[in-house]
């Protein structure tokens, strides 16, 4: 059987430690499943469908999908760079991009007849909203510009029958709160602690993820 693990990088296993060690490296040892990882570091949204779409072949059995969360920071960074205060109407149209892409992405998938898994994304400043450790300044109205993307991504999930594993529920307690998430350790001693470099599944993190993709394909 064969396994597509498209999108960006909480699906790899860089992060984690090491090779198998990732979300979908786990999930295809569970299932003891051919894994195909076209996931990418730093994968846009505009990626998946450009460069990781079309190398889906026959028949797969299971596709996850981890795709959105760059694009919005993205639109988060952009500003920033600029020395100006982020941009809630651009990061709006972000939104609406990732919504696009899901829409084109969407039936390609359902057509493969594989289960598909999607899944929302996860917020690092645990509800705080608070991005000083990236050296942002506050993102006023940011956490409800999230959660749009997530409502975007559970539409497109319910209107092609695919499953939704809500990453954003299950790291809320486990970001910026639990430890220090710009250290670089993939297996800290902290195991509260899921997200290293930052905004990255470290090894605690990759087995979240993998327990919520096992959780959607249950339900």
């Amino acid at each position: 059987m064969a396994y597509y693990a498209l999108g960006d990088s909480i699906s790899i296993d860089d992060y984690a430690g090491g090779p198998g060690l990732g979300a979908a490296s786990l999930l295809a040892d569970d299932f003891g499943i051919d894994l195909t990882l076209l996931a990418r570091d730093g994968a846009t949204s505009e990626d998946v469908v450009r460069f990781q779409l079309d190398k889906i072949a026959g028949r797969p059995a299971l596709i996850t999908l981890t795709m959105g969360g760059n694009d919005l920071l993205t639109a988060l960074f952009t500003p920033a760079k600029l020395g100006l205060p982020p941009d809630l109407d651009a990061a709006r149209r972000t939104v609406a991009q990732v919504a696009a892409n899901y829409a084109i992405v969407m039936p390609a998938l359902a057509a493969t007849g594989a289960r598909v898994v999607l899944s929302t994304v996860y917020d690092p400043t645990d509800g705080t909203g608070d991005l000083s450790w990236l050296g942002l300044p506050a993102w006023e109205g940011g956490l409800e510009i999230l959660a749009s993307l997530n409502d975007a991504i559970r539409a497109a999930a319910a209107g092609h029958g695919a499953g939704v594993a809500d990453l954003h529920a299950a790291f809320l307690g486990h970001g910026a709160k639990a430890g220090d998430v710009t250290a670089a350790d993939p297996r800290p001693d902290n195991r509260d602690l899921w997200l290293c470099g930052h905004i990255e599944p470290n090894a605690w993190g990759a087995q979240a993820v993998r327990d919520a993709w096992r959780a959607a394909l249950r339900g």
